[in-house]
């Protein structure tokens, strides 16, 4: 069975390494930087277990004992993948969008890797086995499988081997009888400092003399060597869930993590010294198709609340049915539907997984929506920000001013609107201000314009992945269809 959010507490307990502010985390369930938004991911495992929810969020598999996290469902039909969209939908709704890398995020990406096992037969590794291993293994126990996949900042202009050490990125650095060694680190490790387990993987191409950077694993977040040093604690700056409805419960951090001569064991490592083998990992399988249907999902879920806000606020500000207002409304209500669009669109032409099992997304559709959520994300923000005017700025200090007779007195008489006094004023502006301008506003929108990747890898991606030839053909069935003289 599912997990309950007091397992998932439980086993953060773990003596994971983690570092903010130059001291070492103790418990991440007590934590000020932590605890409450641990405690959302907790929720989220015990909806699971809610009759509201549970047929939605959990599934009952041929060879498992009991039903599993949906999210580790390789879908066999349309209907399937469509219901693996609806639990991504429901868990997302439960955040409001804002916890881009949910158990239910790489969880559906192992399903992936899962659904094509035979694309990890290297030529002289074979992972194949070891990844069907950890997919049951993951989905019976309901464990977060967290990620880094992206090599640090170092110089780009080099490959790994060309970089200043050896070690600057992730490499084996010896093998045992038992299995690996590695060290080196991975960057923007969203939440993987939450998680259970942590996969470690690189998506781009790579030069077959880059073998010892070729590898692909999952190890407990809790490994010896394992090391955690994280940004800056949106949670922890959270005065009150009042004043920071957003970033005080829905802060998944990121964290640059260290791999200090970690040992892997040979059952845990999918893709060994093979360059080949670590790139078609994500691009043969549905496995970054899977990562999109997710993160498209989550998006659309996101647009609804942000235009939530923006109704909510030009009802307050008494302007909702003014013409230019609700040509602002409109326009946001258009990006959202476009954005529900292409989660249904990749969704209703899902293809057979090549080489594989089940169904993936449409691997087309589903790379436009890489170009269209980076674009659509800021002139969301902005949209908003353009209606809410001053009144995202004129708010007090705290929620400690409502209590104090002298100060509540005065706002009362000059923070409100028509049906709305001041206490609900201020709550409606504050949560908007923590989704549009706060720091934690400011990461989100970096992170959704960088959501899957940088545009000068995406936007190729979407060529390589389309039917260009078919455009072409189009144009060129017009151009044959005249000449110089007119017949």
């Amino acid at each position: 069975m599912t997990r309950t959010g007091k397992d998932y507490l439980q086993a953060l307990r773990d003596g994971r390494e983690i570092w903010l502010d130059g001291e070492r985390v103790e418990d991440l369930t007590t934590h000020p930087a932590f605890r409450r938004s641990v405690r959302s991911i907790a929720d989220l495992y015990d909806m699971t277990h809610e009759p509201l929810h549970s047929e939605a969020l959990t599934v009952a598999l041929q060879g498992f004992d009991e039903p599993v996290s949906r999210a580790y469902q390789i879908p066999l039909t349309r209907d399937e993948l469509r219901a693996k969209g609806k639990a991504f939908k429901q868990w997302s709704e439960a955040s409001f969008g804002f916890l881009g890398r949910s158990p239910d995020y790489m969880a559906s990406a192992v399903a992936g890797f899962a659904a094509a096992p035979g694309i990890l037969e290297g030529a002289s590794f074979d992972g194949s086995a070891n990844m069907l291993a950890h997919w049951r293994r993951m989905a019976e126990g309901d464990l977060y499988q967290a990620h880094t996949l992206v090599n640090p900042q170092i110089d780009r202009t080099k490959a790994p081997s060309e970089q200043e050490e050896d070690d600057l990125y992730l490499r084996v650095v010896q093998e045992r009888d038992g299995g690996i060694v590695v060290r080196g680190a991975k960057m923007i490790g969203t939440a993987a400092a939450l998680g259970d387990e942590i996969f470690v993987g690189v998506t781009q191409r790579m030069a077959p003399s880059e073998a010892d950077y070729a590898l692909s694993f999952s190890v407990p977040v809790s490994s010896p060597g394992v090391r955690f040093i994280s940004r800056a604690s949106y949670e922890a700056k959270a005065g009150s869930v009042f004043d920071y409805p957003l970033s005080s419960r829905f802060d998944e951090n990121d964290a640059l993590v260290v791999y200090d001569n970690v040992f892997v064991p040979w059952e845990r490592v999918f893709a060994y010294r093979d360059p080949e083998v670590c790139h078609h990992q994500f691009w043969k399988t549905p496995a970054f198709l899977s990562f999109i249907h997710h993160g498209a999902t989550r998006f659309w879920t996101k647009l609804e609340f942000l235009t939530g806000i923006a109704i909510l606020i030009a009802r307050a500000n008494n302007t909702y049915d003014l013409p230019p207002v609700r040509m602002q409304i409109g326009k946001l209500m258009a990006w959202l539907n476009t954005a529900k669009a292409l989660v249904v669109a990749m969704e209703e032409n899902c293809e057979p997984v090549p080489d594989g099992e089940g169904v993936m997304p449409n691997r087309e559709i589903a790379h436009a929506q890489l170009a269209i959520g980076p674009e659509l994300y800021p002139k969301v923000l902005n949209e908003i920000k353009l209606l809410a005017g001053g009144g995202l700025i004129q708010l007090p200090s705290s929620y400690r001013d409502l209590l104090q007779p002298e100060v509540a007195g005065l706002l009362g008489k000059y923070v409100r609107s028509p049906g709305h006094d001041s206490e609900r004023r201020i709550k409606l502006f504050k949560l908007a201000w923590d989704a549009l301008g706060s720091e934690f506003a400011g990461r989100h929108d970096q992170y959704e314009r960088f959501y899957h990747g940088s545009p000068h890898v995406y936007l190729p991606a979407i060529v390589r992945e389309s039917d260009t030839e078919a455009c072409a053909a189009l144009a060129g069935k017009c151009l044959d269809g005249y000449d110089l003289v007119e017949r």
